[in-house]
């Protein structure tokens, strides 16, 4: 009998087998994210502070003017209703307006279309009656043959 050999098992140091992956990196953040960070500070911070006093200007505009909202809002409303609507009919004119015109405009092209191709139309209708008539023709005289035929026959 032969001898069966038993598998040898390795095993693996997670140690070993990540130190030489990360051998190449740097321990810590490089001078050009240190630099970037360090310029770019200052600006966001101004900015910030830009967007907080237009926050501060826009209370303060709207506290302000919140009571001359109320106190001309009989006039205002209706106004602004009478300059919504005159819009609104201005915009829905000029749809209508242009809806008319393509139609126009497809129409026309449709009749150019029609007009062009009646003549070649109407010389096909007239072979297709001659075609007609000689055939009707042809089936008339054999008809009138036939019946010759059947009148001597019958004599």
């Amino acid at each position: 009998m032969a001898e069966r050999s038993q598998p040898h098992q390795v095993q693996v140091h997670p140690q070993h087998r990540y130190e030489a992956a990360f051998k190449g990196q740097q321990k810590g953040p490089s001078a050009q994210k240190v630099l970037a960070v360090i310029t770019l500070l200052p600006v966001g911070g101004g900015l910030l502070a830009l967007a907080g006093i237009t926050l501060v200007g826009t209370l303060i505009g709207l506290a302000i003017t919140t009571p001359l909202f109320v106190i001309f809002s009989p006039v205002l409303v209706p106004a602004a209703l009478v300059i919504g609507l005159s819009v609104m009919a201005f915009l829905a004119s000029g749809a209508m307006g242009l809806t008319g015109l393509s139609s126009l405009s497809w129409v026309l092209k449709y009749l150019q279309e029609v007009t062009r191709r009646m003549p070649e139309q109407l010389d096909i209708a007239k072979k297709r009656m001659q075609d007609m008539a000689g055939f009707v023709g042809q089936k008339t005289k054999e008809v009138g043959q036939e019946i010759q035929r059947k009148a001597h026959e019958g004599k």
